[in-house]
């Protein structure tokens, strides 16, 4: 797989209950890299990635996809191009691995069709793929947090898009589980080419995983770029509000950021 898909935000107003979030941002996804959106608390990286996504729709500009609108293209054709993993996904009551996983080839399945060998490869390389195979017959209630969201993003993984978004997969994961996701993710970009578009809440780890940074705050875009560009300390002043010093990480060589705080330093 190698995403040659074009994807733009262009002028991007958006919110909910009236309220603007987003406000007048210009974007374009670096194809076959992974980026990440940082920014503090309730700055609208969600909100982004919603609306990128199609799960929100723009109060004023455009979310294009080879210069078409998204909102455009009908569910299925958008749905084999582009996949998302939500921040806190539903998980139905008494539903195997292996069904959750074949829920991702929805999309290239006909109305009447039933499965393919194509569909079965997909769901079996998929759960391979994300170190669950062990797991494929057993309820996802039995599973631990980051073996769930490895589950999900088998899901994901199942869809085969050329473009996956995630809402913070690494939220309420240890810090083990945490590693292990986003070097899977890694994976799945070096592997496949496939273009990862994620929210992290770790600065540093979205410092080491990252080829590209969109810095957000109040709903505007204020940098972009390479890590070692944009994490600078005065941009995370600008953006979290935190002072700190910013540093080599001995192990990736990418920007890791230490807080000052009051009582050190």
């Amino acid at each position: 797989m190698n995403n040659t898909y074009d994807f733009r935000v262009n002028g991007l107003v958006s919110g909910y209950d009236h309220k603007t979030i987003i406000q007048g941002i210009d974007l374009e996804i670096p194809k076959n890299k992974i980026s990440v959106i940082i920014g503090a608390n309730g700055c609208g990286k969600s909100t982004l990635l919603k609306t990128m996504a199609k799960l929100m729709m723009p109060m004023e500009g455009d979310v294009t996809l080879d210069g078409k609108a998204i909102h455009k293209y009908p569910p299925k054709q958008l749905a084999r191009i582009l996949g998302l993993l939500p921040q806190s996904p539903i998980v139905p009551d008494g539903i195997t691995v292996a069904d959750l996983v074949g829920r991702g080839r929805f999309p290239h399945q006909s109305l009447f069709g039933g499965w393919t060998e194509k569909d079965y490869v997909a769901v079996e390389e998929s759960m391979e793929f994300m170190n669950i195979t062990e797991f494929a017959n057993h309820d996802i209630d039995e599973l631990s947090g980051g073996q769930r969201q490895r589950v999900w993003i088998a899901m994901a993984l199942a869809q085969q898009t050329d473009i996956l978004f995630l809402d913070e997969p690494t939220t309420f994961l240890d810090i083990t589980y945490q590693i292990e996701i986003l070097d899977l993710l890694t994976n799945l970009n070096r592997e496949y080419g496939t273009t990862i578009v994620m929210v992290l809440h770790d600065i540093n780890l979205a410092a080491r995983y990252a080829d590209h940074i969109f810095a957000v705050k109040e709903g505007k875009l204020i940098a972009e770029g390479h890590p070692t560009v944009v994490l600078t300390s005065d941009l995370v002043k600008t953006v979290f509000d935190l002072n700190c010093l910013v540093i080599a990480d001995p192990i990736s060589h990418t920007p890791l950021i230490i807080p000052k705080g009051r009582y050190h330093g």
